[in-house]
C-alpha cells in the first residue's frame, strides 16, 4: 500500500492538512483557520520535543520498480522527497519543504501531472487528482508554458476530493498551492543540457527566490537520470493502462 493505514486517516483531517501546507505557521490558507488554530496550538503543545523518529514514509510507484519517497514530518515541519529506480539500492533527495532553507522545487507540472496519473493507474485507490496530487503538489512550481488555469483545476480538484462532506471550516484550496508555486514573471529560464537534461536558472530582476535543487546540471547535484528513468517508467505505465 502506497500510503500507511495511519496516512489514509488523516488525509480527511483539516488540522493535518492545516500543518503540511504551513497553513499553521501563516503559510497561504491562514486566514481561513478560524477556531482550528486554537486545536492546533493544543496539538503542539502536547507533542513529546524528545521523541525520535516522528517522520512518516508514503511511496508513490509510478512503474517498473520506479517510486517516489514522501517523508512527512509534521512535529518537525520538514517534509522531503526522494527518487528510487530499478536496479539500485540508493535513494537521492529530489527536495525539501521546511520553514528554514526549503528547496522544494523538484518537478515542473507536466512532470507531476504525469507521475500522478502514473500512479493512478497502478493503484485503484489513489485516483487522479486526489491523494498524490495534494501531497506532491508542493513539490511543483509552474512557469510561463504551462497551463495553469488546468494545473491549479487540478490542484483544487483533489484537495476537494479529500475533503469530509459537510464540513465547510478550514480545507486547503488549489489557490493556496499556486501562491507558493507560481513562478510565472520571476525570470525562471529553462535550460536543456546536451543530455537532454532540463535545469532552471533564475535571472536578475525576481520578487521571489527559485529555491531548488534543480538549479545546476551538475552531475553531483541533481538526479537527472534517476528521474528520467522514472519519468520514462511512468510513460510506460500511461502507454500500457490504454492498451
Amino acid at each position: 500500500m502506497a500510503v500507511p493505514a495511519s496516512l489514509r486517516d488523516s488525509l480527511g483531517d483539516p488540522s493535518f492538512w492545516a500543518r503540511y501546507t504551513f497553513a499553521h505557521e501563516d503559510g497561504p490558507g491562514a486566514d481561513r483557520l478560524g477556531d482550528l488554530r486554537d486545536d492546533l496550538d493544543d496539538d503542539l503543545d502536547d507533542e513529546d520535543p524528545d521523541s525520535e523518529d516522528t517522520a512518516l514514509e508514503v511511496e508513490f510507484d509510478v512503474g517498473d520498480g520506479c517510486r517516489l519517497l514522501l517523508s512527512i514530518d509534521l512535529p518537525t515541519d520538514s517534509h522531503s522527497l526522494e527518487i528510487a529506480v530499478a536496479g539500485s539500492a540508493d535513494r537521492a533527495e529530489l527536495g525539501w519543504d521546511d520553514l528554514a532553507h526549503w528547496h522544494p522545487y523538484a518537478l515542473r507540472w507536466s512532470e507531476l501531472d504525469l507521475i500522478c496519473r502514473a500512479v493512478a493507474a497502478l493503484d485503484p485507490s489513489l485516483p487522479h487528482p486526489g491523494a498524490a496530487l495534494a501531497l506532491l503538489c508542493r513539490f511543483a512550481a509552474v512557469f510561463e508554458d504551462d497551463d495553469v488555469d488546468a494545473a491549479l483545476a487540478a490542484v483544487e480538484a483533489a484537495y476537494a476530493s479529500l475533503r469530509p462532506r459537510q464540513w465547510d471550516g478550514y480545507w486547503p484550496r488549489g489557490t493556496d498551492w499556486l501562491d507558493r508555486a507560481d513562478f510565472r514573471g520571476q525570470h525562471v529560464v529553462w535550460q536543456r543540457d546536451q543530455a537532454g537534461n532540463r535545469w532552471a536558472r533564475q535571472d536578475d530582476g525576481s520578487e521571489r527566490d527559485f529555491y531548488s535543487t534543480r538549479g545546476e546540471p551538475a552531475p553531483d547535484g541533481f538526479p537527472h537520470a534517476q528521474l528520467t528513468t522514472l519519468l520514462a517508467a511512468a510513460n510506460a505505465t500511461m502507454k500500457n493502462s490504454t492498451t
